[in-house]
């Protein structure tokens, strides 16, 4: 077999098994396990508190506290904390602004404040803690994680204590979307988290490896105190390492497939590639995991497989996204300059398949998502899933980019960062609670 066919049928391959991945795990988009298993009974509701970490977030903080608030119901009775982490702006005004006997600030002050989003909530954990112990209600404790710029949807708690009827859940995961999607590089969030990060939860709902995020994370008080004092680590994605030591104790993650979080998305290419520069590194820290997830009893062979593949996955992606562009590069010369290049020959037909195959396979997944995109969400024009589609594989190259960038600073030991500032938001009314029954 000659060098060019053996190109060709490598980029055949490409063709075949990239889209068809991508075509698979779309799927799971509408895969939607229900709770499942007895529920426990109970007198009482369950407690839910909200906490909302905020620093210097006094453009979208008054939006995220009344969302939180509308929350609120008969049979999910919510109580909001936000920790204000040593705000110098008007945060704290903004919130003396808010007259509610269910909010609860939490101010933190040098030397105290600004350790990490980890160290925040495990402030506000140990404040609810004590409350819960007082007047006993620990066990049906929930503490929820909203970011200073989400915003809850009305009636999405009621999914939330359906899955908390099985005495097994330890956390509870919701979907996240990006609510200012008018921008082409927001809306490309929306599409990863809507769709192929729900794709992927649901998928890991089945497996059994459901991972928190930072943003509408949900654990019951019982599962966090049995973590110690602090629950949350200095990691750079605390709600990352949070999930792996949830799922080490035998507890397990639901995925809330309908529940949904909104948040601002980036619409700075920069702020991007620093937000997810700082996950690969976190999730690089994470890696440390490994060994006691391949010695837990508990975690079964296919769930230890997915995990491998999540944790492991993009420290693969990126050096091979780097070779394969690299030997597609060398062999385009070849074939369009005529000369003999690590023994690739030139040879135009091969080279215009092989242009063909690299096109669709990159474009292809993206198409699929931006169908899948308006198939389920429907609140976009065709045009604009397609258009973002198209912009897919630019996005995914920022990925690996970010993840180089994480390796470096990883090495580097470079682990300090600036908060992202926030877009400022017009004030959204407080959405309508769901009606009490009695």
């Amino acid at each position: 077999m000659t060098d060019t066919t053996q190109f060709a049928t490598f980029m055949l391959v490409l063709l075949v098994f990239w889209p068809s991945y991508n075509l698979v795990l779309a799927l799971f988009v509408w895969w939607r396990p229900k709770p499942g298993g007895p529920e426990v009974p109970s007198r009482h509701p369950l407690q839910y508190w909200i906490v909302i970490p905020a620093l210097n977030e006094e453009r979208v903080v008054a939006n995220t506290v009344r969302s939180a608030l509308a929350l609120d119901g008969a049979r999910t009775p919510v109580q909001v904390v936000v920790v204000d982490d040593g705000s110098d702006d008007r945060t704290p005004q903004v919130l003396a602004q808010i007259d509610d006997h269910r909010l609860h600030v939490l101010r933190r002050t040098p030397p105290d404040a600004r350790k990490g989003k980890g160290e925040a909530l495990n402030h506000a954990y140990r404040y609810i803690r004590g409350i819960a112990e007082e007047t006993g209600t620990v066990h049906r404790a929930i503490i929820g994680v909203i970011d200073g710029d989400g915003r809850g949807e009305p009636g999405m708690l009621s999914e939330i204590t359906s899955y908390f009827g099985q005495r097994d859940v330890g956390a509870v995961q919701c979907r996240v979307r990006i609510h200012n999607r008018t921008n082409l590089l927001a809306f490309l969030q929306d599409l990863e988290f809507s769709c192929v990060v729900d794709a992927s939860q649901s998928l890991r709902d089945v497996v059994g490896t459901v991972g928190l995020g930072g943003n509408g994370q949900f654990v019951r008080l019982s599962t966090l105190m049995e973590l110690g004092d602090a629950p949350w680590s200095a990691c750079l994605v605390e709600d990352l390492e949070l999930g792996l030591r949830v799922h080490l104790m035998g507890r397990r993650i639901r995925y809330a497939t309908h529940a949904t979080i909104t948040q601002q998305g980036l619409i700075d290419v920069n702020r991007l590639l620093r937000q997810r520069t700082r996950w690969g590194q976190g999730n690089l820290q994470c890696l440390g995991y490994v060994p006691k997830l391949v010695r837990a009893r508990h975690v079964r062979s296919i769930a230890l497989l997915e995990f491998l593949q999540y944790l492991l996955t993009p420290w693969l992606v990126a050096p091979m996204t780097l070779l394969i562009t690299a030997l597609v590069g060398v062999n385009f010369y070849a074939q369009f300059s005529g000369q003999n290049i690590g023994g690739i020959t030139a040879n135009g037909s091969n080279a215009l398949a092989a242009v063909g195959i690299w096109l669709v396979a990159l474009v292809l997944p993206g198409l699929i998502w931006g169908v899948v995109h308006r198939l389920k969400h429907g609140d976009e024009r065709l045009w604009r899933c397609l258009a973002v589609g198209l912009a897919y594989p630019g996005f995914l190259i920022l990925g690996s980019i970010s993840t180089l960038r994480a390796l470096y600073r990883h090495f580097a030991g470079r682990n300090t960062w600036a908060k992202t500032e926030r877009l400022a938001e017009k004030e959204v009314p407080a959405p309508k609670p769901v009606p009490r029954v009695a």
